[in-house]
């Protein structure tokens, strides 16, 4: 199981989402991939090394988070 502090997302779930490079990830092997999940949450999880699982959030938190990046607030 993938744990965060408000849900549990089975990796067979994970597995059927439709995963999508950043845009923002570079050439040095620092990539992100982002995935929203059947229930709305987002997933987030490091392209290199997917056995770790991923790190899921809500959807008002993950907006919270587009908007600070977007802002540079963050």
């Amino acid at each position: 199981m993938i744990e965060d502090s408000a849900s549990r997302v089975s990796e067979t779930g994970l597995e059927r989402a439709r995963w999508h490079k950043s845009t923002y990830s570079g050439s040095n092997n620092g990539c992100v991939e982002h995935a929203v999940l059947p229930s709305g949450r987002h997933a987030v999880r490091d392209t290199k090394d997917r056995a770790l699982g991923a790190h899921t959030f809500a959807p008002a938190q993950w907006q919270a988070f587009v908007i600070a990046v977007r802002d540079g607030s963050l």
